[in-house]
């Protein structure tokens, strides 16, 4: 479902190559880990360090990729639809190769990976299937994509991925939503097994970052999904 439906703030709508090309100038200063990084120090099901290959797909800054190499002596791919993106994500010398492409078809052979992970992208698919076919695809036998989304809820409730222009204007990034069950439903398509999931609350850490999201206390912004391939 497009997101337009519930979006409260009416901001113009850009297209995501579009958009992140310009948010690249200060992204990492405005997503907080509150977002991502803290579901995924969450889990409980992924060997990061028995992983001999790990894909970062939308990997964007290498913001995923630099708590990776926390967790992992493997050599780690990156690939991302936006190639201002990818030259930070670059410059910080921790992937093994880079790829200008899109999730749903990168163009690497199969069953190349122990660990596929995708952070705040899906939501700017209009069908999450082709995605989900892919992740299976490039995992080895009983490797695990882990997935974190921004919270169907959270955009339902009107507040999609949105940034500040140089200019000062105020756009969104063109989304979508899917429903936790379109992604169990995508997955068991492809073959995948659910080990593990989680939601983040906007709580007290976020209202120290937002105060302003005081509305949005207890409401669901994220989630995290450990699949396996079968």
């Amino acid at each position: 479902m497009d997101h337009s439906r519930y979006d409260k703030r009416k901001y113009p709508i850009v297209d995501v190559r579009e958009g992140y090309g310009e948010w690249v100038r200060n992204y990492e200063a405005i997503v907080q880990d509150e977002m991502d990084l803290r579901l995924f120090e969450k889990l409980q099901t992924v060997d990061w360090s028995g992983a001999q290959t790990i894909l970062d797909l939308a990997c964007g800054t290498g913001r995923i990729g630099t708590w990776l190499k926390t967790r992992s002596a493997a050599p780690i791919d990156g690939l991302d639809l936006t190639p201002e993106m990818l030259n930070v994500a670059r410059s910080k010398n921790i992937y093994r190769a880079l790829h200008v492409a899109d999730v749903s078809n990168t163009g690497l052979p199969a069953e190349s990976y122990d660990i596929c992970t995708q952070s705040l992208a899906d939501e700017h698919m209009p069908d999450i299937k082709p995605l989900y076919q892919e992740a299976a695809r490039l995992l080895k036998k009983g490797g695990t994509f882990v997935i974190i989304g921004f919270h169907p809820q959270f955009l339902m409730a009107g507040i999609p991925t949105h940034f500040d222009r140089e200019s000062g204007e105020t756009v969104t990034i063109r989304s979508y939503v899917h429903l936790l069950s379109d992604h169990v439903k995508a997955a068991r398509a492809a073959g995948l097994s659910l080990l593990e999931m989680d939601e983040g609350l906007i709580d007290d850490a976020w209202l120290q970052k937002k105060p302003k999201w005081q509305v949005y206390l207890g409401i669901p912004v994220s989630f995290s999904m450990v699949w396996r391939r079968d």
